[in-house]
């Protein structure tokens, strides 16, 4: 009985570490760059996407001073949008994936 007992308060150590794991990739940032950090994108610990940041020098190399920095937010907004609008629905047709795998269940984990 005290094996049992002693496997649940080992389960449940591990339940609040995993949720304190979770929090803590969630709060992470993660920044990758191209070209010499013309493009940098900001991810957080568990791969979502957070928002991209462009220079003049990633959309017109060869005349950087004819692009407007309202143009640069714009474009920056677009492809944050689309990543977004993506992931969304990367996510949606995830879920429904396994909802058929599991028969409706949800396993911890999966999803």
């Amino acid at each position: 009985m005290m094996n049992m007992m002693n496997m649940m308060k080992q389960a449940q150590n591990m339940q609040k570490r995993l949720v304190e794991a979770q929090e803590e990739l969630t709060n992470t940032s993660i920044e990758g760059t191209a070209g010499n950090g013309s493009v940098s994108v900001t991810c957080d610990g568990k791969g979502t996407f957070k928002s991209i940041k462009l220079t003049a020098e990633a959309i017109n190399p060869e005349n950087p001073s004819s692009v407007s920095q309202d143009d640069i937010e714009m474009l920056e907004d677009l492809i944050t949008t689309a990543m977004n609008t993506a992931t969304e629905k990367a996510k949606t047709v995830m879920e429904e994936k396994m909802k058929s795998i599991t028969g409706g269940v949800s396993i911890p984990g999966l999803m």
